[in-house]
């Protein structure tokens, strides 16, 4: 490509042909011919000097100028003019000024040839890059089909038609097999920009592109009339998807199986045959977790909110149905509620509440210095901890039979009592460890969250300080604070730190 012999008008025509090839904009090829020239004048009058070369964006003209920057006292003769000099050029020039000069055209040797033409092609390919990194990583969240390219080592490299991608062996649905020229529907998972290009990896194992799939096959989804609110994959052998409409004259687990099974059974074909159980989403989360355990049938639910658990209770015989084969069915169902799941029979359950009466009953013989009869009374009316009999108003025990307000004032002060000598011995064992008092007076901490803290070594204001929310929450609980509250301590924990640095700052 030897530009200076060209025609002028040639050259917009050379970049309007590879901005098409390329799929990229004009202005990036014209962007890269500039360099070119740039260079390659740069090589003729002086690498040190700034040299830069125009194109005229109508006519193709090529200009190609030196620059020297307007100073007082010239350090750099190559690059800078002096002030005096340059006001004999233009009258009104001034310093920080750039007085450009017309250069002569050049001529492009063999050498000059091959390093412009090494150097456009190297920015077509950057620009090139950068386009296909912007379009595709819009599209993250779609569906497209590709073809199979090449195999390597189990990771499937596949034709976009512009580009490549890769579909990773653990994004593959087990058992499934390829061939090159297998046009295969495939996920955009993720796009990554890297050196050599951007990363576009694809998947067909992510819940998403089950959901996507069922998109296509159901026009009420895709047009919003039908919700799909979760989604929970054991690829290639089973899967749940929880689904709801406001709209009452719409079934929308029917809708999604179609006619005869039409609609599901596109999905699992493509699927390979994974098994899809259409649910319908509840927003009371009992019977969101008995419809997400479906085909079993389900007795009892009995959610603990505090810990996010939920126990259900089953007959025998619908015990294995409810735990399914290697416990997929409640892996699944827990996935999709989000709920942690105990599947429990009748006979386990009442063994579990008979353990669970006796250890409460114990509990209280032990810390309130009560016998088994009031300790059974009290755990028989649902009293779990002793925080709950120390703080519930008196009333709650007026319904326990032979329970009058002495009764209940003395239990409560027997609890209130039990409860700051622990809370005592607590604080004591923290200073045994080394806890340090400011963060004992850490306000929203309690004082099992210190001991905590302190047996896992987070003794300083500056141990608290360097914690991230979620590894304060991991020590303490999750229940035990919001993420919000969490992060604030810490920050709050930080505040002495921009002090110390404010007053180490010279005056």
């Amino acid at each position: 490509m030897n530009m200076s012999n060209q025609p002028r008008h040639e050259l917009l025509l050379v970049a309007e042909t590879v901005a098409r090839e390329k799929g990229i904009e004009r202005e990036d090829v014209i962007l890269a011919m500039e360099q070119a020239i740039q260079k390659a004048a740069k090589a003729k009058y002086g690498m040190d000097r700034d040299i830069r070369a125009l194109i005229d964006r109508t006519t193709g003209e090529v200009d190609i100028q030196k620059c020297l920057t307007v100073v007082d006292d010239v350090q750099d003769p190559l690059t800078e003019v002096g002030l005096r000099e340059a006001k004999e050029r233009d009258p009104k020039a001034k310093v920080g000024d750039l007085m450009t000069e017309m250069l002569p055209p050049i001529e492009f040797g063999r050498v000059a040839a091959q390093s412009a033409r090494q150097v456009i092609f190297q920015k077509v390919r950057d620009a090139e890059r950068v386009q296909q990194y912007m379009e595709y990583k819009d599209r993250v969240g779609q569906i497209i089909s590709g073809l199979v390219k090449r195999i390597e080592f189990g990771n499937v490299v596949m034709d976009l038609g512009r580009t490549e991608a890769i579909l990773r062996r653990e994004d593959t649905i087990p058992r499934e097999t390829f061939r090159v020229g297998d046009r295969v529907r495939v996920y955009i998972a993720d796009v990554r920009p890297e050196t050599r290009g951007p990363m576009i990896f694809l998947s067909r194992t992510h819940p998403q592109f089950m959901l996507k799939l069922f998109e296509q096959e159901v026009p009420e989804i895709y047009d919003g009339i039908i919700e799909v609110k979760a989604v929970a994959r054991d690829p290639g052998s089973r899967a749940k998807l929880a689904v709801y409409t406001t709209d009452p004259s719409i079934d929308p687990v029917g809708a999604c199986v179609g006619m005869r099974g039409s609609r599901v059974q596109a999905v699992v074909t493509e699927l390979q045959g994974e098994k899809v159980d259409i649910i319908l989403w509840s927003g009371n989360p009992a019977t969101f977790v008995v419809n997400a355990l479906a085909p079993a049938e389900v007795m009892k639910v009995v959610l603990d909110e505090e810990n996010h658990r939920v126990d259900v209770v089953v007959e025998e015989e619908h015990l294995s149905l409810a735990i399914g084969r290697r416990g997929q069915n409640v892996r699944l169902a827990s996935q999709l509620t989000g709920w942690n799941i105990d599947i429990l029979t009748e006979a386990e359950e009442t063994t579990r509440r008979t353990e669970e009466h006796a250890s409460r009953t114990n509990l209280f013989m032990e810390t309130l210095d009560v016998d088994e009869m009031i300790g059974q009374l009290l755990a028989a009316e649902g009293f779990a901890t002793i925080e709950e009999i120390a703080y519930v108003p008196l009333t709650e025990f007026s319904n326990i039979e032979g329970f009058d307000e002495e009764i209940s004032q003395e239990l409560q002060s027997r609890a209130l009592a039990y409860l700051a000598q622990r809370e005592d011995k607590a604080r004591e064992e923290c200073k045994e460890l080394g806890l340090a008092q400011e963060v004992m007076d850490i306000d929203g901490l309690t004082t099992e969250m210190l001991l905590k803290l302190a047996k896992n070594g987070i003794k300083s204001l500056d141990d608290f300080a360097d914690l991230a929310g979620d590894e304060l929450l991991d020590i303490v609980g999750k229940s035990a604070l919001p993420l919000e509250r969490a992060n604030e301590m810490i920050m709050a924990a930080r505040s002495h730190w921009f002090a110390d640095e404010e007053a180490s700052k010279p005056d």
